[in-house]
């Protein structure tokens, strides 16, 4: 007896006939697992996508650098990490911080018109650092804060803060403090900014004659930058300077 003809053809007996209903549903299965898989995607990436919004607006946000006038501390296509709760609770900007800031009545009189749908496109580009940042944001090294008194330069080309000298370590080498003198006081609630790469910066100096003296309000200040992100050969927290330890206080003390 041939008994392995009859399994084969029990076998096709068994099988699904092409067209058939059970052939029709068991090859829909498939297709609704693939459905199910690419929503459940979406979902997961959607999900993903506001909470990279979230902690950029709230908590740390990345910062593409436009231009040298951070130099040699900031580069240009450096990705910084910028701490948004460094001043959320009570605390405020040091003499010596790098932070960035939004310029608006400071830096920037007239804020640029753009198109509302190019403008939010590139604003959550700019959010996760994959886009030059809003033309009136800006990065710079707090040098004065309210009440100081900021002046250059002394006898040794130096910058004075509360009849203090103050030595740079970070400026950008061969640059001078500045090449413009000035004498101001910071008012209270202010911030005196000036970028590291004097010669190639555009701060509170350029703006002293206009609307705001070049001060930038405190609550403008968008946070802290904290890290350098990128490149990977850069990567790690921003140094601290201790150029101002010892600075007095508007009132007299040391800070």
């Amino acid at each position: 007896m041939d008994t392995e003809a009859k399994h084969t053809e029990r076998d096709r007996s068994s099988a699904p006939e092409a067209g058939s209903e059970e052939g029709a549903r068991s090859s829909r299965i498939p297709d609704r697992f693939a459905a199910m898989s690419w929503r459940r995607a979406a979902a997961l990436g959607g999900v993903c996508a506001v909470f990279l919004l979230l902690f950029s607006n709230y908590v740390v946000q990345p910062f593409l650098i436009p231009s040298g006038s951070m130099e040699s501390t900031l580069r240009i296509g450096d990705r910084v990490l910028v701490n948004k709760l460094a001043y959320r609770f009570g605390s405020v900007p040091h003499r010596g911080d790098v932070v960035v800031f939004d310029g608006t009545g400071s830096f920037v009189q007239e804020t640029p018109e753009e198109n509302p749908v190019v403008a939010l496109v590139h604003g959550v580009a700019a959010s996760l650092g994959l886009a030059e940042p809003a033309g009136t944001d800006f990065v710079k090294r707090v040098v004065g804060v309210g009440g100081d008194r900021v002046v250059c330069c002394d006898k040794r080309g130096r910058v004075e803060v509360n009849g203090r000298p103050v030595d740079e370590e970070y400026l950008h080498l061969g640059d001078a403090p500045s090449a413009a003198p000035f004498d101001i006081v910071v008012p209270d609630g202010k911030l005196w900014m000036m970028g590291d790469h004097r010669s190639n910066s555009r701060d509170s100096r350029d703006h002293l004659g206009e609307p705001g003296g070049g001060m930038v309000p405190v609550d403008r200040v968008i946070g802290r930058v904290d890290w350098i992100g990128w490149p990977l050969g850069r990567l790690g927290s921003l140094a601290r300077t201790a150029a101002f330890d010892g600075i007095r206080e508007p009132g007299g003390t040391h800070g």
